[in-house]
């Protein structure tokens, strides 16, 4: 009796085995949301109270929720960090965003994330803001590895007119679309289209980018009215933003679930940059100069466009049924690890990439693991760097008059205490450090651009009879100040 049992057994385990190979070795579906100038505490999973996001905080809660999660300062050079796994000096994007009139984008030498997933057999969208390149369709997400794109290419339009300046920033897979609806909804729309479009055995990666809540600060009006509660007009608008950015967002993992793909569907969410507490840095389609700023970083100094934490410690979490713990996640991670910690949970090779700035977190991601990430290297610019290691942190200001930060951020998290007087050796050591990293950046595109602009021969401005001096240009948009040359940046936020 006993070897006809073996015999059983032995048959059993020989159909069981290529199942289990089977399960084990399933690529997972990857959903990477991406809000824009989300500030820090506008989630409730980060103290979030005069309005709610349910359905990002059952994602955080359920899931990783990091508090050490860094991007860059600003738009394009986060988004450009997350496609190439390589930080964005290197390639010269590490200075403001792309301006609308501008002619440059993210080098096409640069092997993106999408083209290396999809060399894993991985289909590839893009359902949102692109923002790494406009004027010239080599540049566009279809051109550099996506299967499907739908929505803007730059990055500040009209919610509802979907354009700037009369002009139609809303495509189709390269082409435009002339739609009438609120660009949030409108995406969410989209993506849970294509979700219910999806093989089950063929593995996706969505690149879901919202512009919310991004200005101009726009909101419909039964979103505005479900809180009578914030007096502020603005807070108000923004709070009614971020809810239906909640609301689509709760539409696709439900969309998920429907079709039967949570179970193997990696989601990530995390914002751009942070809020904006700046009016410098809120956009170029209002001016809103005298309008108190909707955003709120919690208790971390600045925000958009500067080095301080509030600026590049962003909201996030990531969520996977069964492989991710329900924990808080301390470790240091960077916008940058999330290429080749994809690209490894794809089984996709980077050997065509250039020498990545990322390295695999998926351990700290899934287990709470020590990070492997001991720097974090904020910026590097000819007029500002600033570079973490371990727990002390330096902001630097190269321009005159020049200015030196220090600081011990396990001790003083929120950067009230320069201690740079006390630690002259720490302080050459990481200056010394941002140094070489300055040799080997590419000149910044952004202020070539701005200096070909404004070095531009054109009609001069003369003073007409009488003394009357012409006409100052107007404008609030971004300038080579903006981004706080020479400047000393501002004083911690209070809240």
């Amino acid at each position: 009796m006993k070897i006809p049992s073996l015999a059983l057994l032995a048959v059993l385990m020989c159909a069981i085995l290529p199942l289990t190979a089977v399960a084990a070795d399933k690529k997972p579906n990857i959903v990477h949301i991406v809000a824009d100038d989300l500030g820090w505490r506008d989630v409730g999973f980060n103290g979030a109270t005069d309005f709610k996001t349910p359905n990002i905080d059952a994602l955080a809660t359920g899931g990783a929720k990091f508090t050490q999660f860094y991007v860059q300062p600003m738009c394009t050079p986060t988004r450009a960090a997350l496609m190439t796994g390589r930080y964005p000096f290197r390639y010269g994007l590490q200075t403001i965003v792309i301006p609308g009139p501008a002619g440059y984008g993210l080098d096409t030498s640069e092997f993106l994330l999408p083209q290396c997933l999809k060399d894993g057999g991985y289909s590839t969208a893009i359902i949102g803001k692109w923002h790494l390149g406009h004027a010239d369709r080599k540049y566009w997400p279809r051109q550099r590895g996506f299967d499907y794109q739908y929505g803007a290419m730059i990055g500040e339009l009209d919610y509802y007119t979907h354009s700037d300046a009369g002009v139609l920033d809303w495509f189709r897979n390269n082409k435009p679309v002339k739609e009438k609806g609120y660009t949030t909804q409108l995406i969410g729309n989209d993506a849970v289209k294509y979700i219910n479009g999806q093989d089950a055995n063929k593995p996706f990666y969505l690149y879901l980018t919202f512009n919310a809540p991004h200005t101009p600060y726009q909101a419909p009006k039964e979103y505005v009215d479900r809180y009578p509660n914030i007096a502020d007009p603005t807070r108000r608008t923004y709070a009614g933003m971020v809810t239906c950015l909640d609301d689509e967002i709760g539409r696709v993992v439900a969309a998920l679930d429907k079709k039967g793909l949570r179970g193997n569907t990696l989601i990530l969410f995390h914002s751009d940059n942070g809020g904006t507490r700046n009016a410098m840095f809120a956009g170029q389609m209002a001016d809103l100069s005298k309008t108190k700023l909707p955003c709120d970083n919690g208790p971390y100094r600045d925000g958009k466009g500067s080095l301080f934490e509030g600026g590049c410690r962003v909201a996030a979490c990531a969520n996977w049924p069964g492989h991710i713990k329900a924990q808080t996640v301390d470790g240091m991670l960077h916008a940058v690890d999330l290429y080749p910690t994809l690209a490894t949970l794809a089984g996709a090779s980077t050997t065509k990439c250039k020498p990545l700035d990322g390295l695999n977190v998926w351990g700290t991601i899934a287990e709470g693991k020590p990070s492997p990430r001991s720097e974090v290297i904020y910026n590097v610019e000819p007029f500002r760097g600033a570079v973490r290691q371990g727990d002390w942190k330096l902001i630097w200001r190269t321009l005159i008059p020049t200015s030196v930060d220090l600081f011990n951020l396990a001790e003083d998290p929120y950067e009230k205490n320069n201690v740079a007087a006390a630690h002259p050796d720490k302080v050459a050591a990481m200056q010394q450090r941002l140094n070489a990293l300055g040799r080997e950046s590419a000149k910044p595109l952004a202020l070539m651009y701005i200096a070909r602009v404004g070095l531009a021969h054109g009609k001069p401005l003369i003073a007409s009879e009488g003394s009357k001096a012409p006409a100052k240009p107007e404008g609030h948009g971004h300038s080579i100040t903006d981004e706080g040359i020479g400047e000393t940046e501002t004083a911690p936020t209070r809240h």
